[in-house]
């Protein structure tokens, strides 16, 4: 008899244990509607506090923007919420996103969005393109908690993402994350400027440095010094400090580092993976993470990127103004850190010379010209010079082409903005200078004259050379 109870008694508890509602994101109960709390950096949206998952609606801008991106630097910005890093984004796992993005009718190029919170195609992207003067929506489920990166997707993807267009959304579990005293939003971003770092007045995107990665800024919060000063983030003794650290990139690894502190808990790029007592961690470009530490002492502590010329030559660099009462018994030297000057540095070379393939004959135009446009135009023109209606004109039996090979040289080589008509339609766009040699533009526009319909003409390096380098007049 007493057997038999023990078994029954097993059951029941095993039942018990496997027999419980896990909670399924995927399935929540969907109760009432609000509107998203979004913030611009450093600044976090409070921790949510209800306990039930709700319809929250998110409604984020896209301003493109002229901004300082160093003293006396300005830059043109494309932005989501006026802000580089983007605005931050707080929902709670299991709540149903109902995301409107807006592109501002002042800018000049179409834009989307890839969440890499959602889960479909293109993160939202597909679903987000969205014209100047346009509104578009979409909804999804947060179902994987976690810290994750935003960012815009729309062709060329590098050069939107390299102009600012990045930030974070976090999927905060059922739960919540445990208390702190204070949060923070810190994201870094490399930046690719025609001049050199500090060159003072306006500076454009350079899109051969950035296809070589080959920064000239490498900052946090969308400026040098976003962080020091008067902007630096400030602390209390014994106060426990989480920062929400991403890394829009576009290319480098960032090694995140605090000098002076060490990290209790890392929520390894933004998941559920902790890791405790991390001096640096990796994050990755387009990827995110967590970390808090709790402040022992006073005293200046430095963000830095730990690949280190990008701190104190390009601008990677930040502080934490810890205020309160000293305690020897942890450290007993200087309470201050003190940033070094940049410290220069000599550019060693490698005396080897490129060797550059050059067109010979018509096909070897063709086939290098098709390398070329397949490397640099047909994100946006398409692989069949199809185009985008209403976004990047087409190629193919192109009339705006064909009436004038002096403007299309020009166009390539010095990059065009402002209104244009193509086969009939208008389009206002930006297109870069994309940085290519006289050979390349030659043969690119070679292999698109002699594509898709067009009027077969042949174009010269010498017929790049004849043309200013200099935006010519636009012929409606």
């Amino acid at each position: 008899m007493v057997r038999y109870l023990v078994v029954m008694a097993s059951i029941v508890f095993i039942s018990g244990c496997f027999g419980s509602k896990k909670f399924d994101p995927a399935k929540s109960v969907i109760k009432g509607e609000e509107e998203a709390v979004l913030t611009s950096p450093p600044n976090v949206p409070p921790p949510i506090t209800r306990k039930h998952n709700t319809k929250l609606v998110v409604k984020l801008d896209v301003i493109e923007q002229k901004m300082n991106i160093s003293e006396g630097v300005e830059y043109t910005f494309w932005t989501f919420g006026g802000t580089v890093p983007g605005s931050f984004i707080r929902v709670k796992e299991g709540d149903l996103i109902e995301f409107h993005l807006r592109n501002h009718p002042t800018s000049k190029m179409p834009h989307n969005i890839d969440l890499h919170a959602v889960t479909g195609p293109g993160g939202g992207a597909s679903a987000s393109f969205t014209l100047p003067g346009q509104e578009t929506v979409f909804s999804f489920k947060a179902i994987n908690q976690g810290l994750y990166v935003y960012h815009c997707a729309t062709a060329p993807v590098g050069m939107h993402i390299a102009n600012g267009m990045y930030g974070l959304i976090l999927v905060e579990p059922k739960d919540g994350l445990p208390k702190v005293d204070r949060e923070y939003y810190v994201m870094q971003g490399d930046f690719y400027t025609k001049g050199k770092y500090g060159t003072q007045g306006y500076q454009p995107f350079d899109m051969e440095k950035a296809v070589d990665e080959h920064p000239t800024y490498v900052v946090f919060n969308g400026a040098t010094n976003a962080l020091t000063g008067d902007n630096a983030l400030k602390a209390n003794v014994g106060e426990t400090v989480r920062l929400f650290v991403g890394n829009g990139g576009p290319n480098l690894i960032s090694s995140f580092h605090v000098i002076g502190e060490i990290f209790d808990n890392v929520h390894r790029e933004g998941g559920t993976l902790v890791d405790h007592n991390i001096q640096t961690t990796m994050v990755p470009a387009g990827g995110a993470s967590i970390v808090d530490f709790k402040v022992d002492v006073p005293g200046s502590l430095v963000l830095v990127d730990h690949s280190i010329f990008r701190a104190f030559n390009k601008g990677a660099l930040g502080l934490i103004k810890v205020e309160g009462d000293e305690n020897k018994d942890i450290f007993t030297g200087q309470t201050e850190v003190k940033v070094y000057m940049p410290e220069g540095g000599a550019i060693q070379k490698i005396n080897e010379k490129e060797q550059v393939t050059k067109a010979v004959t018509l096909a070897d135009q063709m086939n290098l010209g098709k390398n070329v446009y397949t490397q640099n135009c047909a994100a946006c023109h398409q692989a069949d010079g199809s185009g985008i209606k209403g976004a990047f004109p087409p190629l193919a039996k192109s009339d705006w082409l064909n009436q004038d090979v002096k403007r299309s040289i020009s166009a390539v080589k010095n990059g065009l903005s402002g209104e244009i008509r193509v086969n009939g339609d208008v389009y206002n766009g930006v297109m870069p200078s994309l940085g290519l040699s006289s050979e390349d533009i030659a043969n690119v526009l070679t292999y698109v004259y002699n594509s898709w319909g067009n009027n077969k003409k042949v174009v010269s390096p010498k017929d790049v050379d004849a043309v200013p380098s200099k935006p010519m007049s636009l012929d409606h």
